[in-house]
């Protein structure tokens, strides 16, 4: 039964990185560092509507982001997932100094409002779960 999870995983994967090199669908550059994306100055004032430092809801984040965003992050958030390979510019690498400096605000921002060819997780993801994905990359820096 474990096989077949990790079998469903990695077709997943696959189909991801399909619809991406294809131009279907792009899940990419999040948060690219030679990127000149900036949240707007208001974003600084957004305040998380969950606990961002509860084990618990970093536990969510960290789900959403093996689904959502390790394709082309990385499984460490270091911006070279298998995926991410194929764009420019490349992710962004969330272990960085520079990306780590943005205020929760910005980071939630971003993930909501999205960037071509990023997508926007505004109508995808709920408040909590855009939310609970900032908690877990703010742990990144740590690892």
């Amino acid at each position: 039964m474990e096989h077949n999870t990790v079998f469903v995983s990695q077709l997943k994967r696959l189909l991801i990185v399909s619809l991406i090199l294809t131009g279907s669908h792009c899940f990419s550059d999040l948060f690219a560092q030679n990127s000149n994306w900036h949240a707007p100055t208001t974003a600084d004032l957004m305040k998380p509507s969950v606990d961002i430092n509860s084990p618990k809801i970093i536990q969510f984040g960290k789900e959403l982001y093996t689904q959502l965003c390790a394709v082309c992050h990385g499984d460490k958030g270091k911006g070279d997932g298998i995926a991410g390979m194929a764009l420019t510019p490349k992710p962004g690498n969330f272990t960085a100094k520079k990306f780590q400096a943005q205020s929760n605000g910005a980071v939630y921002w971003k993930i909501t409002e999205g960037n071509p060819p990023m997508a926007s997780y505004k109508s995808t993801l709920t408040d909590e779960q855009r939310w609970e994905l900032v908690a877990y990359i703010r742990t990144l820096e740590k690892k």
